[in-house]
């Protein structure tokens, strides 16, 4: 959803980092962009993360202040496999790495079950390049490419337990200068089983003579950030645990990439889990003592560093405009319904961060009263305000809801029916994810409708807010169709009606 809104349908952003006075908040990105990685050139910073099952995949980002970030492309449209011909939760596209090296950038990233796969472009604005299959593989994941000053090549990378059997180590194997493929299968560089179980997500960097590898551990919600450094790319590595949550607030504060800049500052940016609302992403100071990084401030006086909530922003030089992310939001083409065992023809898209509310302007153009159109919201668990056609001229407007691992049918659980075949749809989300449903046939009067639940996770992901347009009957299209006018999500406002 990166399309401007018509004019008319301006709306304020549902998060705002920036908080005056040349600082800003954390999250910087109060959505789950997981395993964000990053990279720098020039004045620009670019951000990979993980899509998992969702496409177009691998969302790149750009920013020229590291707080305010665009959406501005993604790396592929689909993977070519028949496995993600239907939903495929929880596999997909995980924890990529984004690099810039002789004049192109390169992303790398693993699927847990077909192996490693890179693109190049020479300008992430204009898309990217088509997949290369570097490594055919299955858990091996969280790969990272790094080319040394004598010209070689080299990506290391974790392990998945639930494909492979290994986890807590590091693999770092030989690879050719054009990135293509890999010429061995490594070596274990770093076991981390006794002090840094469950290590991942390693991100390779050299400085001031150092090998450093930078990398998550200790699980997604409690663990910590590791870094290990040697003077030889593979070993001896010692280790540091370099961020930590300590007395904050900031639960699993880790995963993710470093950037310096030409004024010598160092950030890290990361992720804590965050249930329902997903990965959510922050930005660290970082500053080096003994050889070692420091991210964020030592508060609590262990010689760790524990995440900021807020702090100075960088010191970029770039006189671009700096906004708020503000890509929640857009209006639609017609969606056209499939078979309900077809359920690909769901357009969502994160939680837009805490307290906000997502309205949707539908008309339905139903010759079949199998049609189903309308707005959901979706995890392990679902519901969905669904619109559809009733008898005697009237519609139906029902409350459903489900599991995305059950194959049954989903459950109805309140029915209303009104007049007019255009109506909004709205979900009202809570700070703490409660969710309810409303409706309105005047799009400023809205009638609660079903009782409120609680959002759930994904499988490695948050939850999603989206619309979707599905025949629960027949086996394809028969003329049918939902106009989508608009999308919206703003900050939910006590007492709004």
């Amino acid at each position: 959803m990166a399309r401007q809104l018509t004019e008319g349908l301006k709306h304020e952003s549902v998060w705002n980092p920036n908080i005056g006075s040349g600082r800003f908040r954390n999250p910087v990105l109060f959505k789950d962009y997981s395993d964000p990685d990053i990279v720098r050139k020039g004045k620009d910073f670019f951000m990979a993360a993980s899509s998992f099952s969702s496409f177009p995949g691998i969302p790149i980002l750009h920013s020229t202040d590291l707080v305010n970030w665009t959406l501005i492309s993604r790396v592929f449209d689909k993977l070519p496999f028949k496995d993600y011909e239907l939903p495929a939760h929880g596999k997909g596209a995980w924890a990529p790495s984004i690099r810039y090296d002789r004049g192109e950038f390169w992303i790398y990233f693993a699927t847990p079950d077909e192996g490693i796969f890179m693109s190049k472009t020479k300008d992430p604005f204009r898309g990217w390049g088509p997949l290369v299959h570097v490594k055919e593989t299955k858990g091996w994941i969280d790969p990272c490419p790094f080319w040394d000053d004598d010209g070689r090549a080299y990506l290391i990378h974790a392990y998945a337990n639930s494909r492979i059997g290994i986890k807590s180590k590091l693999n770092l194997c030989r690879m050719k200068k054009d990135g293509t493929a890999l010429e061995d299968d490594g070596e274990i560089v770093f076991d981390g089983t006794l002090n840094h179980p469950t290590i991942e997500g390693p991100k390779l960097y050299k400085k001031d003579g150092y090998y450093y590898i930078f990398a998550p551990a200790g699980g997604v919600k409690n663990g910590w950030q590791t870094v290990l450094r040697s003077k030889q790319i593979y070993g001896p590595y010692e280790d540091k645990i370099v961020l930590h949550q300590g007395n904050t607030v900031i639960n699993g504060p880790h995963q993710g990439g470093w950037v310096e800049l030409d004024s010598g500052e160092s950030w890290f940016i990361h992720f804590q889990d965050r249930g329902a609302f997903g990965r959510i992403v922050h930005l660290q100071p970082v500053s080096w003592e003994d050889g070692w990084p420091l991210m964020g401030k030592d508060i609590n006086q262990d010689g760790i560093g524990e995440p900021v909530l807020e702090w100075q922003k960088s010191k970029t030089n770039s006189e671009d405009v700096k906004e708020p992310f503000d890509q929640d939001s857009d209006d639609f083409s017609p969606l056209h319904p499939f078979k309900l065992s077809r359920i690909l023809n769901l357009l969502m898209q994160k939680f837009s961060g805490p307290s906000f509310t997502a309205t949707i302007k539908l008309s339905l153009c139903a010759l079949s009263e199998t049609i189903r159109a309308g707005l959901a919201v979706m995890g392990k668990e679902y519901a969905s305000l669904c619109f559809s056609k009733g008898e005697n001229g009237l519609y139906k407007l029902g409350v459903y809801t489900g599991r995305i691992e059950d194959d049954l049918e989903d459950i109805k659980t309140e029915e209303h029916l009104v007049s007019k075949e255009t109506v909004c749809l709205r979900v009202t989300v809570s700070e703490e994810a409660e969710c309810r449903f409303s409706y309105s046939i005047d799009q400023h009067h809205f009638t609660p409708v079903g009782d409120s639940f609680q959002a759930v996770p994904g499988l490695w992901t948050g939850a999603k807010v989206g619309m979707y347009c599905i025949d629960a009957g027949t086996d394809g299209p028969d003329g049918s169709y939902c106009d989508i006018d608009w999308f919206i999500a703003e900050p939910e406002r006590r007492g709004r009606k």
